[in-house]
Formats: C-alpha cells, sequence, structure tokens
C-alpha cells in the first residue's frame, strides 16, 4: 500500500492507496505466491500527534487495507486448497499404499472422456466419505502413459478399479459409479468390517 495525495487504486495482489497526508507514504506487497505484508514508513503517520482530520483519515484507509488484503488472501486459500485424496497415477508404485490406504483408480483413453469428467465430479462430491474409509484416488487418464498402474490393471477406455489394503482387486467396473455405490462396496470388503468393529469396541 503507497499512501501519497491524490490516488486510490486496487488490484488482485497489490493495494495502491494515496491520501492527502502531508508527507504519509506507506507501502504493503503481498506477492500472489507469498502471505507477507510489509511495511515501508517515510513520514509520521499522525496517529499520535496532528490534524484529528488526518488521524482519522489515515486509522480509517488502514483498516480498509488489512481487511481487503485479509479477503484477497482468504479467496486465494480458497482457490489453491488441494483436495487431499486425489493425485495422478501416472507415477505411482501400488506397493506403498498397502495396509495403508484403499486405493480407487480412474482410468480413460482422454481427460476429455465424459465418463472421466462425470467420474470425478461424483468423487469430488464424496471426499469426506472416502476419506473416511482411506481411499485414494489415483487418476490415469492417458492411454499412452505407460504407467505401472496400466501394466498392472490392463483397462480399456474408461475404467474405474477399487482395491483393497491388502493389495487385491477388489472390483473393475467400466462406467461411474457415485460415492455411494462406492463406499457400499467398500463397506462390504472384510478389512473395513473388521475397522469398524474395532471402532465401536474402542468407544
Amino acid at each position: 500500500m503507497v499512501v501519497e495525495p491524490g490516488l486510490c487504486a486496487l488490484n488482485s495482489h497489490h493495494f495502491v492507496l494515496r491520501i492527502l497526508t502531508g508527507g504519509l507514504k506507506l507501502k504493503f506487497s503481498r506477492p500472489v505466491t507469498h502471505s507477507v505484508v510489509a511495511f515501508f514508513f517515510t513520514a509520521p503517520i499522525f496517529l499520535v500527534t496532528g490534524d484529528p482530520m488526518l488521524r482519522a483519515i489515515t486509522t480509517s484507509f488502514l483498516i480498509l487495507a488489512a481487511g481487503t488484503l485479509s479477503a484477497d488472501e482468504a479467496a486465494d486459500t480458497s482457490k489453491t486448497t488441494p483436495s487431499e485424496i486425489i493425485f495422478p497415477g501416472d507415477s505411482v508404485d501400488l506397493s506403498e499404499f498397502v495396509w495403508k490406504n484403499r486405493p480407487l483408480v480412474v482410468f480413460a483413453d482422454s481427460p476429455e472422456d465424459p465418463r472421466f469428467i462425470q467420474q470425478m465430479a461424483f468423487l469430488n462430491q464424496g471426499l469426506d466419505d472416502l476419506r473416511e474409509r482411506d481411499v485414494i484416488v489415483l487418476t490415469d487418464p492417458n492411454k499412452d502413459s505407460g504407467s505401472a498402474l496400466r501394466e498392472k490393471l490392463h483397462p480399456r477406455g474408461f475404467m474405474l478399479a477399487l482395491i483393497g489394503k491388502d493389495g487385491r482387486i477388489f472390483l473393475r467396473k467400466p462406467l461411474p459409479w457415485d460415492v455411494r455405490e462406492i463406499t457400499r462396496a467398500i463397506d462390504k470388503m472384510p478389512t473395513r468390517q473388521q475397522e469398524i468393529r474395532d471402532r465401536r469396541g474402542g468407544s
């Protein structure tokens, strides 16, 4: 934020503000990838001494600037928050998930495949239910990826595959499934049923 006579400007990455406060000059800088607010004072701010009107104007604009930066920061964070359980599957080794997660693998020949798009929409609507069941979603919408997942599961076009914590393939589906169907299938797994019993016993 720069405070100099005569100008008030605002954009998504920098806030520039100039008011009639004599020699007052302030600068706020918030780069896109950092949550940093830098203050550079080249003259008194008139908060303690000076003209009462100038003190009031200065205080008001400082509060406005802080609120604008906070709101902008919150907006940036909401846009970049990852799903936490959905990852590209073209370079993963399924063995790293044994007894830790239940991989749910989504294949397609292209990310533009309507079935792939629909499946990902289904999954994003039920991330909490999948996370509760230790599911990790691996995607490979490129028929030429040559990934280890393709070598192991041999998909043809779109395919949804659910793998248990023991590393065994539990089911394959040629069409999208919603999260309710997926979680019902998971809850039938012996390991999941044991998890439920253990949770009830420990509560």
